[in-house]
């Protein structure tokens, strides 16, 4: 019996797949990023298609063509427009996954005046923008400043390196001076240098430690906050107050004050760092209210307004390009084109979102949170007559500035109940009923769980305990017995 053999053959199969044409995908992403990303999008094009410029007129839309018209009318322009047609129709039967997308190809209109303030309005704001310090950079800022030897200075930046976003070690001193090479008592040297860094707590070995070494730099080493983070730190994360008093031999009202004290250090030094903490939110939308009617005005400032250099068109209708340079041309042309739709479709796609938003959340804007209701992207998809994905594309990444402050655009995407009265109440809604009733209650005797329930079934709302509960966890509030004051 012979062994098993390889063998080679060749075959056809036919299938069916949907492939994505690169401009289809630029579309798809231009719809998805936020305003301050879309920017970055444009400029990339901006850099690789030649026959793309910037608006500098006033009171030009983003579609407008240009004064001459060469583009349609001279001798290229017949043939120029028929590939576009051609590109539009190729543009429809790859968008077959989002039929409603390439609806929004065949609307015009909508595109606002690009203005001197606005294009200086855009300007300043993204020359305002600065790069945050990273914790590392600061650390290592202030190692420089300080009178350290070589050695020392080699093993704080491995100790810099081992801090993580909250500002803790990740490895023992022991270990780090075996994998940096370093004696040991170099590294824990360089360690007690580290800790006299900013900000307090830095280089901390885990969050007992942390708060500690805050108390002790505000020379509060003896205090009782500073006796229960050493001696009683099992009982202080699970609040046990009477538990503590008694341990450490002082009333009640001394833990408390303990606690408030211990509640004002930071237990993540190295968060204030962190790489989106300084992240610049824009919102797409201002929903306000002018003559008594609420107006949509969608923010353009910082979204560059492209138009088709005329230079490029005076060049194919005077026929002086070879065929090769003329169908480049023609080629970035089409691209710079489909860009600048892409832009006006993203921004008529999220106003009508919107549109259909608010006329669903209307109390919302009259009252706030409390009047939020239910609603999904299905309900808005249905109304614009669009895809539920589109829906999702559209708003991703994306906020609204209300009289309310500045949300989400999901924020408003929420499931609900149906209370007493047949009215429907959003879970975003009955969350902050539930903030509000811990607000209000008595410190030394907080509501349980079931007794939200039934605060909240008298406001004709029936929910389970295990979702407020659920709830609860989600707005960081602690449980009844942690929350517990004894005054």
């Amino acid at each position: 019996m012979s062994g098993p053999g390889f063998h080679q053959h060749l075959s056809q199969r036919q299938t069916q797949q949907m492939v994505l044409a690169p401009q289809l995908r630029q579309s798809l992403k231009i719809l998805q990023v936020a305003a301050l990303d879309l920017r970055s999008v444009i400029q990339e094009e901006l850099q690789s298609n030649p026959t793309l410029e910037e608006q500098p007129m006033d009171g030009v839309s983003l579609d407008q063509p240009s004064p001459s018209g060469a583009e349609e009318g001279d001798a290229d322009g017949g043939a120029d427009q028929r590939e576009e047609l051609d590109f539009t129709k190729e543009f429809e039967v790859l968008s077959k996954i989002d039929q409603d997308w390439r609806d929004h190809l065949a609307q015009a209109g909508g595109a606002q005046p690009y203005t001197a303030d606005a294009a200086e309005k855009r300007q300043h704001f993204l020359e305002s923008l600065v790069s945050e310090t990273s914790l590392q950079e600061h650390l290592m800022r202030q190692a420089e400043l300080v009178d350290c030897p070589p050695q020392g200075l080699a093993a704080i930046r491995f100790l810099v390196g081992s801090i993580d976003d909250r500002g803790f070690l990740t490895a023992s001193l022991a270990d780090i001076a075996l994998l940096a090479g370093i004696p040991l008592a170099d590294v824990q040297a360089a360690h007690k240098l580290l800790r006299t860094f900013d900000p307090p707590g830095i280089g901390a070995l885990d969050l007992r430690d942390c708060l500690l070494f805050q108390l002790e730099a505000k020379g509060r080493g003896a205090s009782t906050a500073a006796r229960m983070v050493r001696d009683q730190f099992s009982l202080l994360t699970r609040r046990r107050i009477p538990d503590l008093a008694r341990r450490l031999g002082v009333s009640v009202e001394d833990i408390q004050l303990a606690l408030d004290e211990i509640a004002l250090l930071d237990p993540a030094p190295g968060r204030r760092f962190a790489e989106d903490s300084n992240r610049v939110v824009v919102p797409d939308v201002t929903v306000e209210k002018e003559d008594g009617e609420w107006k949509i005005r969608m923010n353009s400032d910082y979204i560059p307004r492209l138009r088709i250099s005329q230079t490029y068109r005076d060049m194919i209708a005077k026929g002086t390009l070879s065929k090769e340079e003329r169908d480049y041309v023609r080629e970035r042309m089409r691209s710079g084109r489909f860009l600048i739709n892409s832009i006006d479709q993203r921004q008529q796609t999220i106003e009508r979102i919107t549109r259909e938003i608010f006329k669903v959340q209307q109390e919302f804007l009259e009252h706030g949170v409390s009047k939020l209701r239910p609603l999904t992207m299905t309900q808005i998809a249905d109304a614009v007559g669009v895809h539920e994905t589109t829906v999702s594309r559209a708003i991703a990444n994306k906020y609204i500035k209300t009289p309310h402050g500045v949300f989400e655009f999901k924020y408003f995407f929420t499931p609900g109940y149906q209370a007493q009265s047949g009215d429907a109440v959003s879970n975003t809604s009955v969350k902050e009923m539930i903030s509000n009733l811990i607000n209000s209650e008595d410190r030394s005797h907080p509501l349980s769980d079931q007794e939200l329930v039934a605060k909240l079934q008298e406001k004709g709302i029936a929910i389970a305990r295990r979702t407020v509960a659920k709830y609860r966890e989600e707005l960081g509030l602690l449980p009844s017995n942690l929350r517990r004051e004894y005054l």
